[in-house]
């Protein structure tokens, strides 16, 4: 009846957990969408800005300047970005497999505890029966 005490608590532990990275991942996806809805903003701005910039422009000389420097900033911003996008994706990752850490780890020594126990049931039946 122990282990199958065990099997219910490892069962209700891996539920437990599921629902945690799962709230772990929404939360992670939640914070990607905001942060590029704000990145999009920003770039219409930028852009805005820059079209602005480029209305008032009196040469080409000054036209392209406005271009070139516009399309370095956006270079720029674009790989900031991605670079703190990939970096939310990461933690996602992290938060979302660390309750699974511990699931993993309790099945584990619950396998353990029933083989040793096994185990030692098999010993003392081959010492009586040697016996």
């Amino acid at each position: 009846m122990n282990m199958y005490e065990d099997a219910g608590k490892v069962t209700k532990e891996a539920m437990d957990n599921a629902l945690k990275s799962f709230a772990a991942m929404t939360k992670g996806l939640q914070q990607i969408t905001a942060e590029n809805a704000d990145f999009a903003k920003k770039t219409y701005e930028q852009q805005t800005a820059m079209m602005e910039k480029l209305v008032q422009a009196k040469t080409l000389d000054k036209s392209i300047e406005v271009q070139t420097d516009f399309a370095k900033t956006a270079y720029e911003n674009w790989v900031s970005q991605v670079t703190k996008i990939n970096d939310i994706y990461a933690g996602i990752a992290k938060e979302t497999y660390k309750p699974f850490e511990n699931t993993a780890a309790m099945a584990s020594n619950t396998a353990t505890k029933a083989a040793k126990e096994t185990a030692s049931a098999a010993e003392k039946k081959a010492s009586a029966s040697a016996n």
